[in-house]
């Protein structure tokens, strides 16, 4: 096992990511030519990119400043500061977060860089996990994508809107027929989460005017959301009703999907026999409308 995080191991972590972050500067630098930014090419150019001090003055930051970043020494740099470099060398989002971490500054995606879908590789897998229901889920709980299954399990009994969203189809549910059952202990779970990605998105007009408009609706998205809790997402077992199946208790598992962030597929497994045998009725079901 490894040992426990020191303030010596983590001053050598520091010294190792400076000597990374200086090539990964220079090496960048070198690819952007000064017709990428615009920039006569002028004579006895040495360097087969940008200059240091053009990389400065297009990024509105010193000659000098930018020099010992570049040379990796030990200094601090903002996030807007770094956000400027990473324009001017034309970084895209894996490099300008790899720009991140080597500088050691908290990385957080650019404004409004939720994914609002999935191609047909994820949707494939999907497919794939039938009869377990599956979804992807964003940060917010919108569904980008589902099986036919999850289709079952969730709106069978109720229309589906355009653009569903988990959030909103619970809270907006009585809770005499919402889907879920114990929502006092599966609600706040999900609102914890939902706030704890907020954290990143804070002051983003789509996700304020989400929370506001949940809160609109449902006062006890409201409370839940004052509480203030924060939770990750993760395996539970919840219980769901179903008109056919009857009661159904299924264990759910996050997986992230790489080059998508803030993103998951939850796939939901029986958790006991009863629930295997209501989720073969939902499967004759999901056969017959096919």
């Amino acid at each position: 096992m490894p040992g426990p995080v020191t303030a010596d191991t983590a001053a050598g972590a520091a010294q190792r990511r400076r000597p990374e972050l200086a090539a990964f500067l220079r090496g960048r630098r070198a690819r952007v030519t000064p017709a990428d930014v615009g920039m006569p090419p002028g004579l006895r150019r040495r360097t087969p990119g940008l200059r240091r001090e053009e990389v400065a003055q297009l990024s509105g930051v010193g000659v000098t400043w930018y020099t010992w970043l570049e040379q990796g020494r030990p200094i601090n740099a903002s996030a807007q500061v770094l956000d400027a470099v990473a324009r001017t060398l034309r970084l895209d989002a894996p490099e300008r977060e790899h720009l991140y971490h080597l500088a050691e500054v908290p990385y957080t995606p650019a404004p409004e860089a939720m994914t609002r879908a999935v191609g047909p590789e994820i949707q494939g897998i999907l497919d794939a996990l039938d009869p377990r229901p599956a979804v992807v889920y964003n940060a917010r709980y919108d569904v980008l994508a589902t099986n036919t299954t999850y289709l079952q399990l969730f709106f069978a009994d109720r229309p589906r809107p355009d653009r569903p969203n988990a959030l909103w189809t619970l809270f907006q549910e009585p809770e005499e027929t919402c889907p879920v059952l114990f929502r006092e202990e599966e609600l706040p779970f999900m609102v914890a989460t939902l706030r704890a990605a907020y954290g990143t998105h804070a002051g983003e007009p789509a996700w304020e005017d989400f929370i506001r408009r949940l809160s609109a609706a449902s006062p006890l998205f409201t409370r839940l959301w004052e509480s203030g809790d924060v939770r990750q997402p993760g395996q539970r077992v919840k219980t769901f009703r179903h008109s056919l199946a009857g009661t159904l208790r299924m264990t759910s598992q996050s997986l992230s999907i790489d080059g998508i962030p803030e993103c998951r597929i939850v796939v939901y497994t029986p958790d006991d026999e009863e629930t295997v045998r209501g989720m073969a009725l939902l499967r004759e079901r999901c056969r017959e409308g096919q």
